[in-house]
């Protein structure tokens, strides 16, 4: 998967993180997506913006969670998965993706 589709994917998901308020980059090894749920709908990009907390994390794992296929805290607790800012704020994420 590309992550220009990735992104459209997020996109679709992230309309429901209106309570969410703040941002997030998700930083991939194919680039950055930017969320910004301050604004409702939240807005998608891929600029490389500074967030409240950046989750980074490949691509192919970024599926894999989006799936089910992997577990968040497993894939944390072994390292696929870095948060870097507000842990709230990405625990959040994952609800709303899931």
């Amino acid at each position: 998967m590309t992550l220009q589709e990735l992104t459209d994917q997020i996109r679709l998901k992230a309309t429901h993180a209106d309570g969410l308020d703040a941002t997030i980059k998700l930083a991939t090894d194919q680039g950055p997506i930017f969320i910004d749920a301050r604004q409702s709908p939240a807005v998608v990009t891929n600029d490389d913006s500074p967030a409240d907390t950046t989750i980074t994390v490949t691509v192919a794992d970024l599926m894999k969670l989006g799936t089910g296929d992997m577990n968040p805290m497993m894939a944390f607790m072994t390292g696929k998965l870095k948060v870097q800012g507000d842990m709230g704020v990405a625990m959040k994420m994952g609800q709303i993706m899931g």
